[in-house]
């Protein structure tokens, strides 16, 4: 365990483990040619044609972030990882996740799975090598209290999504004032509640700010319909849909002088922002948002589970941990 808050590697070069692949998630490929650049022919064979043609769309001077790189890569399919070694340029695949202890300055876990964080990133901890964790961090109580206790002793830990530097939202996060006070919010999402609803509040988190008081789910599983209560008087909906992929990602906000409609679409953007921020942290020891935040969003999300579960009671925030 570190003995102490993570105080920043500053301007070395930094060496960082890509670990683990799911299905439905190919960011091991996307992430890693952000840092590395890639191949555009080994690319051609990523499983997910949407990141190639994202990537594709990009000035070759985009991709690179100064003097980071992910070096080695292991995923959960032992078949997995050359591929995505040769499509993002990464120079070591390795047998187990472990075995880049002392090789790396920090890890990313790329899976979206939070209910497997806790173990996935347990040897990292107890190695002191800093972390990001992809969203959902966690999907349940008894894990958020893990990490929250890890974060308590000074463990380098970051966690979010990308959709928290969506390039079509900045306007409404830097002031919604003409809008006058808000009163109604809503924003949809396709997939499931469990992996894909935290980009619904990672999306609205930052305009709104902290102080959601509770949750009232009226959907079902794989149609999460939830209802948010916001202290500043907002009532906010989060629909999370398994196929409503022609909704991902569209946010309305409703004020007392007028309303405004946003749609996500710019994912290279989001992506790289969010692993800019990563690095930021790397470098100077300054978390780019603090712990409250991933705690009150990860609160969000399980109540949202617990209410569903409950048969759509209203579930206070403060009941989950």
């Amino acid at each position: 365990m570190p003995d102490g808050n993570f105080e920043g590697f500053g301007d070395k070069e930094l060496k960082i483990a890509m670990l683990g692949m799911v299905d439905g998630n190919g960011h091991p490929y996307s992430w890693s040619a952000i840092f590395n650049g890639y191949d555009p022919a080994d690319m051609a064979e990523c499983p997910y044609p949407g990141i190639c043609a994202y990537l594709d769309e990009q000035p070759r001077d985009a991709l690179g972030i100064d003097d980071a790189w992910i070096t080695h890569i292991w995923t959960d399919d032992p078949a997995d990882a050359p591929l995505v070694a040769r499509a993002s340029l990464i120079p070591n695949v390795v047998a187990k996740p472990e075995d880049v202890i002392g090789e790396v300055d920090a890890v990313i876990i790329a899976t979206d799975k939070g209910h497997e964080h806790v173990e996935r990133c347990r040897p990292f901890v107890e190695a002191g090598i800093p972390i990001f964790v992809d969203k959902p961090m966690v999907d349940n109580a008894q894990d958020l209290a893990v990490f929250r206790g890890w974060v308590e002793e000074g463990c380098a830990i970051l966690s979010g999504s990308a959709l928290a530097y969506t390039k079509e939202f900045l306007p409404y996060r830097e002031s919604t004032q003409n809008l006058g006070q808000l009163r109604y919010v809503s924003i949809s999402m396709a997939k499931s509640w469990e992996r894909y609803g935290i980009h619904a509040l990672s999306a609205i988190y930052p305009i709104l700010g902290p102080g959601f008081v509770s949750a009232r789910n009226t959907g079902e599983a794989g149609r999460d319909i939830v209802h948010f209560k916001h202290a500043a008087g907002m009532d906010v909906i989060v629909a999370t849909i398994a196929d409503l992929y022609g909704g991902l990602g569209q946010l309305q906000l409703c004020g007392t002088k007028a309303s405004a409609h946003a749609s996500f679409s710019d994912t290279f953007y989001a992506f790289k922002a969010q692993l800019l921020d990563f690095v930021s942290y790397l470098r100077t020891g300054t978390p780019p948002f603090p712990w409250t935040e991933t705690e009150e969003l990860m609160k969000m999300l399980i109540a949202g589970c617990m209410s569903r579960e409950q048969g759509g009671r209203e579930v206070a925030l403060p009941e989950v941990l």
